[in-house]
């Protein structure tokens, strides 16, 4: 939450995603980062939208935020993602990267999303996958694959915690999850091309590593351990 290069890290490649396929400049573009946490991503990114807002539930986060950036364009809520304080179409970009597993309704909350969209908006959409070799939360291998109780008490015998509390859901899950938008799968594009996106400190360009994941994004979609989707609202701006 509190590392500063990775999320601005992850701020790039955002920016490199929205920027490729958006036909309007971002500086004219009101965005809303669900979930944004202590503002780390937010601040990059009002240095390209015109106007950001980062809510979040989190008020300790929310708190830190406020109190290290500050800009005209920028502002920061306490808020539940479940029923966010926006009227319908408020915003032109959504961003929701690595949210739905924390919420206990992430129907609601896309349902939400959707809702603050204006026709032909778009949200940024980073998720992981249920069937992944380790789970990135607690650092263990499997965990989000196995029966729940059997997580339960995988965690507790090696002391990550009392409970596993991330709902990760399968290739298929997300796309349901999804359904009400049009969805445009960046993460091919993005493997392929990692420079561009900014994804190289992650995955060097022409490695073993690369190839692999793009043979397994391309082939078998499902097995991929993340996804990053931009979610359209149907209708035009």
């Amino acid at each position: 939450m509190y590392d500063i290069q990775h999320r601005e890290h992850k701020a790039r490649t955002m920016v490199a995603v929205l920027g490729d396929f958006l036909d309007q400049p971002l500086h004219q573009m009101r965005l809303l980062n669900v979930g944004g946490s202590a503002g780390i991503v937010d601040n990059y990114l009002a240095d390209r939208f015109g106007w950001v807002v980062g809510i979040d539930i989190d008020e300790p986060a929310i708190k830190y935020a406020r109190k290290n950036f500050t800009k005209d364009n920028l502002e920061f809520q306490v808020g539940d993602a479940l029923k966010l304080p926006f009227p319908d179409h408020t915003f032109e970009v959504a961003v929701c990267s690595q949210v739905y597993e924390h919420v206990p309704d992430p129907r609601k909350m896309m349902d939400e999303i959707f809702r603050i969209l204006v026709a032909g908006g778009v949200c940024y959409f980073a998720a992981s996958n249920r069937l992944m070799w380790n789970e990135p939360h607690y650092n263990l291998p499997l965990l989000s694959v196995i029966p729940r109780p059997l997580a339960h008490f995988y965690v507790r015998l090696l002391s990550r915690g009392t409970h596993y509390h991330e709902l990760h859901y399968t290739y298929w899950g997300l796309m349901d999850l999804v359904r009400r938008f049009v969805v445009h799968d960046y993460t091919l594009r993005i493997i392929r091309e990692p420079k561009k996106y900014s994804v190289d400190y992650m995955i060097r360009p022409d490695s073993g590593k690369a190839k692999l994941a793009a043979f397994i994004a391309a082939n078998c979609r499902w097995l991929n351990p993340g996804y990053i989707w931009l979610l359209q609202k149907p209708g035009t701006r």
